[in-house]
């Protein structure tokens, strides 16, 4: 069978890898040439902080996709495997293709609105050329349409769309729609670019550099403990998964305990595709079918069905990214004013007075990664405890965390709020001190991001303001000087928030 395309270009963008790529698998197999290119797109990057880590994880982790092209093509001119830009996607994307002559450009779908508008462009640009645009399926296991309720609309909780997902799977064998795609026959395929149809390469066809950071107006060196705590590249999510594989069998245990290793640590992985989520779940299943590890697997697949949910969500319903998924609630009336901006304020910078919000928020302005139950516990403080709109708590995650995600973020985020689907009642307020002595008893991670009360015994840790003068100045804590009063008083503000929430029960 001939080949669909002459040439085509495969555009990458959170999808960084080389092995179970839907959409090289599909240029690879319809076109007699393949090019690769990706695009460190101005669009996104000028709203980024200077010493952002996500940048310098996608730029390590193109480097080694670079390379790994260049191992599977097997080819003799060295720089062209992997075509780097850095400029507007829309632009440079249209002139490549023009460039290279390709007839299509392969993509992996995304979800978010911003995503789908750009595409959605290029597409129109690409026709003027005579250049298809090709979308696949790759970020996710199911998508869209695939998974919907009896009245063929989507599933608005969680449980249900669980036990469908589940069901579509096992429709067919187990393992249809994990099966990899696989890449390394057809790699014969990949082009270097300096190989293009001109004799003499052109000015646009020097070989392939990636631009540095500074180059791109970023900072090489980040501050002191700042340093992302995973490796990048495929090789690092491969070395996570290794290391979590032992692990797994007590993941529905140990997952809730910050001072534990007891989670993949893949999120950041998987927000840029250097692992591939049909991996993941074949390994899941796998360890189910081995009963001794069950349990943990079970639970570990639930986590990676929830992100399927939540790209479900943002696809049926965009109005999530700036709205309550719940219309009612918008009719909510949150703090605002001075006030508000200095409790906002402390909360981010982690001076709140209550440890293990403020040892979390350390967590994450120093590391760019948080605990997921710590996500819930600061979520909720800020929005239950302070009264401050959820949106700001989403956008100030949206700007630190290395893993972040926008389907998975504003997820979080409304469930935390009771604005979402499936969310948490409104009137199921976390205890801060009560999540403390839970999750952190002894204290562990507290003291490890909060080293002023180190000193404090395990059951004065979760709550110093509680103990005398006297008792505090023998443990070298000195509230309001070397540790924060806490700025709301927990019983109080959970009054405040019943009352706040009243609106909703008036709108049902």
């Amino acid at each position: 069978m001939s080949a669909l395309f002459k040439q085509s270009l495969v555009w990458f963008r959170r999808d960084l890898r080389c092995f179970d790529h839907a959409a090289l698998h599909a240029a690879l197999t319809q076109s007699e040439r393949v090019f690769c290119v990706f695009i460190f797109d101005k669009t996104i990057l000028q709203s980024l902080p200077k010493q952002d880590r996500r940048v310098r994880f996608i730029h390590q982790s193109i480097t080694e996709l670079a390379e790994a092209l260049g191992n599977l093509s097997n080819l003799s001119k060295p720089g062209g495997h992997l075509i780097v830009r850095y400029g507007y996607a829309e632009d440079e994307i249209v002139r490549l293709a023009k460039e290279l002559q390709v007839q299509a450009v392969f993509i992996n779908r995304d979800y978010e609105p911003s995503a789908i508008a750009r595409d959605a462009e290029v597409e129109r640009q690409l026709s003027k050329l005579d250049c298809t645009l090709h979308n696949t399926k790759d970020h996710v296991i199911f998508e869209q349409h695939e998974v919907l309720t009896l009245a063929e609309t989507p599933f608005s909780v969680f449980t249900p769309y669980k036990n469908a997902w589940l069901k579509k799977l096992r429709s067919e064998d187990d393992d249809f729609y994990s099966q990899p795609y696989p890449i390394e026959k057809h790699a014969h395929r990949l082009a270097n670019h300096l190989d293009a149809h001109h004799s003499t390469p052109a000015p646009s066809f020097i070989p392939t550099f990636i631009p540095t950071l500074s180059e791109m107006g970023f900072e090489m060196d980040l501050k002191k403990g700042s340093e992302p705590s995973l490796s990048t590249g495929m090789s690092g999510g491969a070395l996570l998964l290794e290391d979590f594989l032992p692990r797994i069998g007590q993941y529905d245990k140990a997952r809730d305990f910050p001072a534990l290793n007891g989670v993949s640590n893949l999120s950041t992985h998987l927000r840029f595709g250097t692992v591939s989520i049909r991996h993941l779940v074949r390994i899941a299943l796998e360890k189910i079918r081995a009963s001794e590890e069950s349990t943990g697997a079970q639970t570990w697949l639930s986590e990676l069905i929830w992100r399927d949910f939540y790209f479900m969500i943002l696809y049926h319903h965009p109005h999530v990214v700036d709205h309550a998924f719940k219309r009612n609630y918008e009719e909510i009336q949150w703090e605002s004013g001075a006030q508000a901006q200095t409790s906002f304020e402390a909360w981010c910078e982690g001076r709140t007075g209550y440890p293990l919000v403020d040892a979390a928020m350390h967590q994450l302005n120093q590391t760019g990664s948080m605990h997921n139950r710590l996500r819930m516990v600061t979520a909720c403080f800020l929005v239950k405890d302070l009264g401050i709109d959820w949106r700001w708590g989403e956008r100030y995650f949206a700007r630190h965390l290395n893993d972040f995600d926008l389907a998975a973020n504003t997820g979080g985020w409304q469930w935390a709020a009771s604005t979402g689907c499936d969310a948490q009642p409104y009137f199921r307020i976390f205890n801060p001190v009560t999540q403390s002595e839970k999750f952190d008893s002894e204290g562990h991670f507290i003291r490890r991001y909060l080293p002023q009360l180190a000193k404090l015994d395990n059951r004065q840790i979760h709550a110093p303001w509680k103990l005398s003068a006297e008792a505090l100045r023998k443990c070298n804590v000195c509230l309001g000087e070397n540790y924060p009063h806490p700025i709301v008083d927990h019983d109080v503000a959970r009054k405040r928030t019943l009352e706040r929430f009243g609106i909703v029960k008036k709108l049902a």
